[in-house]
């Protein structure tokens, strides 16, 4: 028997982006583990990845390539060969884009977060096709945009540095869960004495572990920043000396924080005017104390209305403590910013002969349905999904279904298994796993550049992302020779070797070792040289102004509550929000049994008050529903879920719940107030119990 060991990659959506291990013995990878060498990884996996050899192996893994043969939806399908399958996407794909190429639309977007498998060579080939773009922000835009206002760039505190910050403030984000070794991070901080607070609508396991949790109204968290403020200004918890050297409209900021005093923000938050009080005295005093003060905001905080403004308003605080003075001080939201990847060379936007349209991600339920009209343009004729599984991560779902079932949309998919979008596509091919193809990976999580080495030889006639394209590309007559660069060439290219954060990249060694940290400072905006306009923390946004936007933190209410709607709220009187399962990371895993057989099925957690009057008893199962759609799911009555507040742990397969739906039946296609994004978490909806 022969056994080596392979350095990889984790490739999923999640800011740890492991280092891994696999063992393989006779070409059959044995063992997934983590590299203990690895600082941020440390030998330790989640109970997802550490299972990945089993999701690889799965026995409903996609092996050829196949034709549909029943209905839209229904899941049949022949096997075809390659050839096949190449040459009739392709013939459909020429005659579509010798007319209207912007009617072929590309949709993908974390299934990988490879450099090399998740958007290089299906860049370059949709660009020289000149198909609609694709405006990937099902995510997080809404976040980075209003972060790269107030800082200039997604950089943020190093999570190496977080066990030696004094107080840590979680604010929109369950680590245990979805970010693991930022926990390891914390626990340790803990242990040194530092005190943890986690500011979530949700008891999650992580506020769980917290000295306190401050249980806000979804969508509040702008105001609960701006209360913050109030007391830092008010009671002379600044650092004045910060604020004077490296920040940019301090005086009108005072004037704005000025109106939301604590008992507004408890008004408007659902919280107590003491709890704002005292966590702004905790906050301001640490850092008075020339101790560091941390605040690791997540996703979750964004995904309403004025969620790009939340994230903005959290953002100044660290600059009116001075926190950014300390290594361990300051705030995280993505380290995504602080790597110079090369994408024009990736994706090569050159190869674009003149500008086409861009399609939003999250509103593809009405763009699937839309006609040609002088300001749409042409009707979407073509999809071609990879790396993503709209039927159940988008919005508005059963919208999202309609538009999928059309039968004159000719669909294409590239996966893993037989997911719901799968069961829509016309051509369905087999895409290689991670053990299984080469790839370059930056992080959001830490700063460490990736490299992924293919473990294992391609389980059946499974291909990568990377060499379909090519394929397509080459049936198609595609001549510019980068439609002929190999995988090992594409990862050469991610990063800027000449870039002084990147210094010395080399692919070749980076595959050998597997990791390189970038040369990054230990505390990166001590002294200002923040990459805005003004290089300064920019309280004050002239950009924001340019673009529309109120240039001072403010609130904007969500679309969905009393305060702005008290109509819809009468009707649909429970917010809800839907953040991840333990074991599950988006739609992935879903359908890996011991990973499904712990989450069991879907579920709602329901405050007791709520449940007791709706006589919803504990375990039963219960509909959930507005004039969107409804799903249905077994309650759980926990105090876990604040008074007014409902929690669909998502996403689960459609195919794979009780009614054939999940919790994007209910939620909106509206767009944030920056950055185009979703807004998941500003969502009322109706909870009644279903008849027996």
């Amino acid at each position: 028997m022969t056994t080596t060991q392979v350095r990889a990659t984790c490739p999923h959506d999640c800011p740890d982006t492991c280092a891994l291990l696999i063992t393989v013995e006779d070409g059959v990878a044995t063992e997934v583990k983590g590299d203990p060498d690895h600082p941020t990884t440390a030998g330790v996996l989640c109970t997802k990845v550490a299972r990945y050899a089993e999701r690889t192996y799965h026995a409903e893994r996609l092996l050829h390539p196949m034709r549909r043969v029943g209905n839209k939806g229904e899941g049949k399908f022949e096997r075809i060969s390659w050839e096949e399958a190449i040459d009739t996407i392709a013939s459909r794909l020429t005659e579509i884009g010798a007319r209207a190429p912007q009617a072929i639309l590309p949709y993908s977007y974390a299934g990988t977060m490879g450099l090399v498998q998740g958007d290089s060579m299906s860049a370059r080939f949709f660009h020289h096709l000149g198909a609609s773009l694709l405006d990937r922000t099902i995510c997080a835009t809404a976040g980075f945009t209003g972060y790269k206002y107030t800082i200039g760039a997604t950089i943020g505190t190093d999570v190496e540095q977080f066990q030696d910050a004094k107080l840590i403030i979680i604010w929109g984000g369950n680590p245990i869960a979805s970010n693991l070794h930022f926990w390891m991070r914390v626990q340790e901080a803990k242990r040194k004495g530092a005190r943890l607070i986690a500011i979530d609508p949700y008891r999650s396991l992580t506020a769980e572990k917290c000295h306190q949790h401050i249980a806000l109204l979804p969508g509040t968290d702008a105001a609960l920043a701006l209360g913050l403020m109030h007391v830092l200004i008010r009671d002379n918890l600044v650092d004045e000396d910060y604020i004077a050297r490296y920040t940019l409209g301090y005086e009108q900021l005072k004037e704005r924080a000025a109106e939301w005093p604590p008992q507004r923000v408890a008004e408007t938050c659902g919280i107590s005017a003491e709890e704002v009080e005292n966590l702004a005295r905790e906050y301001g005093d640490t850092a008075r104390r020339g101790e560091p003060v941390a605040i690791r905001t997540n996703y979750g905080v964004q995904r309403v209305r004025g969620g790009g403004m939340a994230v903005r308003n959290i953002t100044c605080l660290p600059a009116l403590v001075g926190a950014w003075r300390h290594a361990a001080g300051g705030v995280q939201l993505s380290a995504s910013g602080s790597f110079p990847v090369n994408k024009q060379k990736l994706q090569r936007p050159d190869l674009l002969k003149q500008s086409v349209r861009t399609i939003n991600m999250t509103t593809i339920g009405d763009d699937l349905l839309r006609d040609t009209s002088p300001a749409f343009g042409p009707k979407i004729e073509a999809v071609i999904v990879y790396n993503a599984n709209p039927l159940a991560i988008a919005p508005d779902s059963d919208k999202v279904m309609q538009g999928f079932a059309r039968e004159d949309l000719f669909t294409v998919v590239l996966e893993h298994f037989q997911t719901d979008s799968a069961d829509y596509a016309d051509i369905l091919l087999p895409a290689t796993t991670q053990l299984e193809h080469v790839d370059a990976h930056n992080a959001y999580g830490h700063l460490y550049m990736m490299a992924n080495n293919a473990a294992i030889a391609p389980l059946g006639e499974a291909k990568p992302n990377t060499e379909i394209f090519r394929l397509l590309a080459a049936h198609m007559g595609f001549t510019d020779p980068c439609f002929q660069e190999t995988d090992d060439q594409l990862a050469a290219q991610s990063f800027d070797a000449s870039h002084p954060r990147a210094i010395h990249f080399d692919w070749d060694s980076l595959k050998r070792k597997g990791w390189q940290k970038l040369a990054m400072p230990d505390a990166p905006f001590a002294e200002g040289g923040f990459p805005t306009p003004s290089g300064k923390c920019e309280f004050y946004s002239a950009s924001m102004l340019a673009d529309g936007l109120d240039p001072l933190p403010t609130h904007i209410p969500p679309y969905e509550s009393v305060a702005s709607n008290p109509e819809l709220a009468a009707k649909y009187p429970l917010a809800m929000i839907s953040p991840p399962a333990r074991n599950f990371l988006n739609s992935t895993f879903v359908n890996v049994t011991s990973l499904r057989a712990t989450e069991g099925e879907p579920h709602l957690d329901i405050h007791p008050d709520d449940s007791a009057a709706r006589g919803i008893g504990h375990g039963q199962m219960v509909r959930i529903f507005n004039d969107r759609g409804s799903f249905v799911a077994r309650a759980r009555v926990t105090p876990k879920a604040r008074a007014g507040l409902v929690v669909g742990l998502s996403v689960w397969w459609k195919k794979l719940s009780s009614d054939g739906k999940n919790a994007n039946e209910v939620t909106s296609q509206r767009l944030t107030d920056m950055g185009r994004a979703p807004t998941f978490y500003d969502t009322l909806v109706q909870v009644e119990k279903v008849a027996a």
